[in-house]
């Protein structure tokens, strides 16, 4: 192999069209995102045939601009790395189609990456000391994970949620109190005007033995929506921010206590957060807290890459590509894909 390895990286598992360049797995050499937040804002949520329209609109002139940026040319990439799952089918059948043309027009390696598992090497791109065995908490709009990395490709989960994703909580809360799309930001933003011990919402533990590290966010969703029905019915004037302040404060304790939790018995000490509700500031402070007071080294990206991007698909690449993975041209979108698992 080369001395350096150039990854070019593809993601369009939801609402936004990305590619980055990548060299060596860390050091990012372009990162372009076309979002389309606007257009969905105006849905209250992301449609999918509209997804897929833009993203098809759009994959070309993205990957241009990340190979402009990147000052290099399709011949001078080692490989191409897209996201194949989980993820939106359409939406992601258009980042995999684009992967595929052009290694096969190009004859380049085609690396399959599973979406998580990019999110979790978000963190390899500004921590370059960090390297596997340690634990991941994953908070996105669709998964709330805990993730064993055992190697740059192997993964154990330990703990998920067994109904809503923590980000999906903060969606629909900010829709009830009329915040609007996306909720995650805009319920950040606002707890920060509110006291998040104004309303006492529950914090739910799963029962059962080897279920200590799982969650479930429902039920604090739905004694959000009960609350807020029983004000209107009572016409007692809603404070938002004390609202969206302990509605958050009430999902970060619960993230919080069982990352900590299963880093102590399982992580080394060492844990990173990864997906796009490792954005929030109010989860960053109370991890840095906790990790501080507990001795546990804490890992965690910059928002940008938090969010979805092509970034991270070329870090994980870089590692499947290294350790020998490769995807045929017949590689497919599989939108329930799990962690782990390999179909190509």
């Amino acid at each position: 192999m080369p001395e350096d390895i150039l990854v070019l990286g593809i993601e369009s598992s939801c609402d936004e069209t990305a590619a980055a360049v990548v060299k060596n797995g860390r050091e990012v050499l372009s990162n372009v995102i076309s979002s389309q937040i606007d257009i969905h804002t105006l849905y209250g949520g992301v449609v999918p045939e509209i997804a897929s329209r833009k993203h098809i609109e759009r994959i070309n002139q993205v990957i241009e601009e990340a190979l402009l940026n990147a000052e290099v040319t399709l011949e001078e990439i080692d490989a191409i790395s897209v996201t194949y799952g989980p993820g939106l089918v359409g939406a992601l059948l258009v980042g995999v189609s684009a992967a595929k043309a052009i290694a096969y027009a190009v004859h380049k390696p085609l690396v399959g990456v599973h979406h998580i598992e990019g999110h979790i090497a978000a963190n390899y791109i500004e921590h370059k000391e960090l390297k596997p065995p340690f634990l991941c908490l994953v908070v996105s709009g669709g998964h709330t994970h805990l993730v064993k990395v055992i190697e740059y490709n192997r993964f154990e989960v330990i703990g998920c949620t067994h109904d809503d994703a923590a980000g999906e909580a903060f969606d629909k809360v900010a829709r009830a109190i009329g915040l609007g799309y996306p909720g995650g930001p805009k319920v950040d933003k606002i707890a920060k005007e509110g006291n998040p011990y104004a309303i006492e919402f529950p914090r739910a533990k799963i029962a059962g033995e080897g279920h200590e590290y799982d969650f479930s966010f429902s039920g604090v969703k739905s004694a959000v929506l009960n609350y807020l029905n029983g004000c209107e019915m009572k016409n007692v004037v809603i404070n938002k921010a004390d609202v969206a302040a302990s509605f958050q404060q009430a999902v970060v304790e619960v993230l919080v206590e069982r990352a900590v939790n299963a880093t102590k018995k399982f992580g080394d000490r060492r844990i990173a957060v990864a997906g796009g509700v490792a954005a929030n500031s109010a989860l960053r402070m109370a991890m840095q807290d906790r990790c501080s007071d507990e001795g546990i080294e804490l890992f965690y990206p910059s928002p940008v890459y938090c969010t979805d991007n092509a970034a991270m698909i070329a870090s994980q690449g870089y590692y499947e590509y290294i350790s020998g993975t490769r995807s045929g041209l017949d590689l497919n979108a599989v939108p329930n894909l799990k962690i782990g698992q390999k179909k190509i």
